[in-house]
């Protein structure tokens, strides 16, 4: 059996079920056991927790100040990325066997000259971007063509495919004859590829679409009309994603001068701006933390991972199989996969590029409220990925990259964890000495003192909260309308929500996936509504 297809316990037998189904326990467990040990010794040892309080508020400031400067550094890196001219620098890449540090290829782009590339031309190249769709408003599927039209690299050298769910009736039929219409003779080729809504076995989710639709593609185009798999990009972007101009160009220039391109998935920056202005403040909040979150991942690239809207090479899809038919974070599992069958021997390669996707927003502020709720709980399914990756690296140990490997079930582990953990550590824990110590706690010196210890270090960890404010700001888009002075003060003020948003919409939609998990209770696909 073929166990890098696995999509969870109940797909197993024997021996191999129970070890996946202990491992899927075990991120749920060490979460629980976590906060359910800080309670009972709040009660029984006081001391002892308020001594781990200190320690962890201490860890919790060096953590953000450490972060708050990778921020700073990936938005600096994010300014001079976006703005260079990467058309110039695809026309003139020049074998050479030296490479060049693309830091360095910033501060001199006429360096492009040097980097290595495997004896190709950008012109080589064929970029096919498949657009999975559920049942979005013809609008959002527009403007994200429209912007990869738009975006300056030469349409013949793209090619769309429009993947659609076809249980959703005749109003996906019209949508794309809609869009066949407008955009069939903008690009090379538009492929609009029907998935059946009743095969089995399948998760009815993103990734059962967009792989039906590329296997599709590449029986009746690629492999017909003998395409070079290893001079193909395939870019999976969510409906609602619409690229900065330049992305083909920096896309193509990063394929090109990288070394193993084929070992590699390439990351761009998300930035929630569609509707960035309407979205209420909660939500708005939400976004643009996962942002900085995955700039600051950008930073920090030997802990990157794929998500949502990402590039990789056609071969390695073809060598895979294609995403997974099974899992509802198939976004990631993607570079899981691909990072086991090459036996540690694959990376994630930052873009440093942005590329703007919906905050969510529905009909009313309660309904976002649970909607963007149900999208943080889905996301934190990721945790589905630690038995996953855990379970097949006992499988496959002798021929691995050991270190490679661990690395990053340390990383997954430490950040699911942290996760479902951290919030409520600082908000909650933090206060059960004084609540249920007694006397035990109150007769002592640290009684009076930890307040204060608490209130003084998390008020310095205020200064990494300013600054996220600051560079939020600073990434707001234009508004379409013009908006009054107090809108761009509100924008900024509500960062001061963001320790209740974390617990609301981080933590606890967390801990909920993780005990889902535990259970066994499996979770589907839940698609993100998109209003604008």
């Amino acid at each position: 059996m073929n166990f890098l297809k696995v999509g969870k316990a109940t797909e197993l037998s024997g021996k191999n079920k129970k070890l996946y189904r202990a491992l899927e326990i075990m991120p749920a467990f060490l979460s629980w056991a976590t906060l359910i040990v800080l309670i009972v010794l709040s009660y029984f040892q006081p001391v002892w927790v308020a001594y781990f309080i200190i320690a962890f508020d201490v860890y919790w400031l060096l953590l953000v100040l450490y972060l708050a400067l990778h921020l700073v550094a990936a938005y600096r890196k994010l300014q001079r990325i976006k703005v260079m001219d990467w058309k110039y620098l695809c026309e003139n890449l020049q074998v050479d066997s030296e490479i060049i540090d693309e830091e360095n290829l910033v501060k001199e782009p006429k360096k492009a000259r040097y980097l290595y590339k495997e004896g190709k031309s950008w012109e080589d190249i064929s970029h096919v971007v498949v657009l999975p769709t559920y049942n979005e408003d013809l609008q959002i599927i527009r403007n994200s063509l429209l912007a990869i039209k738009n975006d300056n690299y030469p349409n013949q050298k793209i090619t769309i495919i429009l993947a659609m769910e076809a249980r959703v009736g005749e109003i996906a039929e019209e949508r794309a004859e809609a869009i066949r219409k407008e955009f069939a003779d903008t690009f090379f080729k538009l492929y609009i590829a029907f998935h059946p809504g009743n095969i089995e076995g399948e998760l009815k989710g993103k990734g059962a679409n967009q792989a039906w639709a590329l296997k599709h593609f590449k029986e009746e185009v690629i492999d017909v009309e003998k395409w070079n798999y290893e001079n193909i990009i395939v870019s999976v972007f969510d409906i609602d994603t619409v690229i900065a101009s330049g992305y083909f160009y920096r896309l193509t220039y990063k394929f090109l001068s990288t070394p193993n391109a084929h070992k590699a998935s390439y990351q761009p920056v998300p930035v929630y701006h569609n509707n960035v202005w309407e979205a209420p403040f909660f939500a708005r909040v939400a976004a643009t933390s996962n942002t900085f979150w995955q700039m600051m991942q950008q930073i920090r690239r030997e802990s990157l991972a794929t998500y949502s809207s990402h590039s990789m090479s056609f071969k390695a899809l073809a060598d895979i199989g294609f995403w997974s038919t099974k899992m509802v974070s198939e976004d990631s599992r993607i570079f899981w996969h691909c990072l086991l069958h090459y036996r540690g021997d694959y990376r994630v390669e930052p873009l440093n590029f942005p590329v703007s996707m919906d905050v969510t927003m529905d009909k009313d502020t309660i309904t976002t409220a649970k909607s963007l709720y149900k999208q943080q709980r889905r996301w934190a399914w990721g945790a589905e990925n630690i038995p996953y990756l855990i379970f097949n690296t006992i499988k496959l140990w002798p021929n691995l990259d050991k270190k490679t490997i661990l690395y990053h079930i340390g990383v997954q582990v430490y950040g699911f964890h942290s996760w479902a953990t951290n919030a409520l550590i600082i908000a909650v824990v933090g206060w059960l000495p004084i609540i249920l110590g007694g006397d035990r706690f109150t007769s002592t010196v640290l009684s009076g003192n930890l307040p204060a210890v608490t209130t003084t270090l998390m008020n310095l960890a205020m200064i990494g909260l300013i600054l996220s404010a600051v560079i939020s700001t600073l990434l707001l888009p234009k508004p379409k309308q013009p908006i009054k002075w107090i809108k761009k003060v509100q924008i900024f003020v509500e960062w001061l929500f963001v320790p209740v948003t974390i617990i609301l919409f981080g933590a606890i939609p967390c801990l909920e996936a993780q005990t889902r998990l535990l259970r066994g209770k499996y979770m589907g696909f839940w698609v993100t509504p998109k209003e604008r």
